[in-house]
């Protein structure tokens, strides 16, 4: 005889510098109920991990579902999904090894599984998005950091110790520019968001030309992009810069794996023709002459705040069950 209530529903959680969102995922895809809170907001390990868990009972008891959730999903900023830890993250506050995948699950008795942030984005774009039904694909997301998640036969690539796809920190330019992980020329620091604004500064210094850029009152990717809407030559030339690295780190990653697709997240990637067309030519240009022409370069359509939690929620829905209430 079967018994007790089928559990229909999980919790999805995505972590960044600035917000955690969490939500209540059904198992269509469907988000049923969700929130976030200023993740800076906690710089002390053990004083976000109360918040994360009291903001998740909370969500659950005020949507009737504690008899319904199966499992807990998080992704976070170098996230081992190995060993369910946050790893040395050069970008967060909390440093060293925090095994926050154990803190979670130790406190609200759920199982919970843990990935980086590119990880779950993948998981979420094979399940809903522009990776569904390919078996051999890459995603990279840009924003903060850059990251990459390596799909191989239809599973993600982790390597020995759960650390693959760590394209951002593969060197671009020898001696080059310092990254926040402590190596010098990492991919990551010419076409993430620190990257993009300092390649802009760059080209300011260098020459006196007129600029839009010169009057922002804040200098971003976004704010970037819409002076290229302009048509300001010097914002064009930043993302044509931009362009010219990613394009040689994708083809290196292109021409290691030979995926089926490329597909680019996260909110640089929304910077469009000014982004795509020199990365694109510099891809072409640069990668191994045999799978020339045969990848496909494509940008998200999932929403960025869809995607996240989403990819979440498949992390939870693969972990096994597991609860201390049984």
């Amino acid at each position: 005889m079967l018994k007790g209530v089928q559990k229909t529903q999980v919790i999805g959680v995505d972590i960044s510098l600035e917000e955690t969102s969490y939500a209540i995922v059904d198992v269509r895809g469907n988000i049923l109920a969700r929130d976030s809170f200023d993740s800076s907001a906690y710089p002390q390990i053990e004083g976000y991990v109360s918040k994360l868990c009291d903001s998740i009972v909370k969500l659950i008891e005020e949507n009737d579902a504690i008899e319904h959730i199966r499992s807990i999903g998080i992704s976070a900023p170098s996230g081992n999904n190995l060993t369910g830890c946050i790893e040395n993250s050069p970008n967060m506050p909390w440093r060293g090894v925090i095994p926050l995948a154990a803190m979670v699950r130790d406190r609200l008795g759920l199982a919970v599984a843990l990935a980086n942030d590119c990880h779950a984005v993948a998981m979420g774009e094979q399940a809903f998005g522009s990776a569904h039904g390919l078996r051999n694909f890459c995603v990279i997301t840009l924003g903060h950091g850059l990251g990459c998640t390596v799909f191989s036969g239809g599973t993600v690539h982790t390597g020995a110790n759960g650390f693959a796809g760590e394209l951002g920190h593969t060197c671009i330019v020898d001696n080059g520019r310092a990254c926040n992980c402590g190596r010098l020329g990492c991919l990551e620091s010419y076409v993430a968001s620190k990257g993009i604004v300092r390649t802009a500064r760059e080209l300011m210094e260098e020459n006196n030309d007129s600029s839009l850029m010169r009057d922002l009152e804040k200098l971003t990717p976004k704010t970037i992009r819409d002076c290229c809407e302009k048509g300001d030559r010097m914002a064009i030339e930043v993302y044509r810069r931009t362009g010219y690295w990613l394009g040689i780190g994708l083809a290196n990653l292109a021409t290691m794996f030979d995926p089926e697709a490329i597909i680019l997240t996260g909110g640089i990637s929304q910077a469009g023709r000014w982004l795509t067309e020199p990365t694109k030519d510099s891809f072409e240009n640069h990668v191994f002459n045999n799978i020339r022409g045969r990848v496909d370069l494509i940008v998200s359509q999932l929403s960025n705040r869809e995607r996240d939690i989403l990819g979440a929620s498949v992390l939870a829905w693969n972990v096994k069950e597991y609860s201390l209430f049984k």
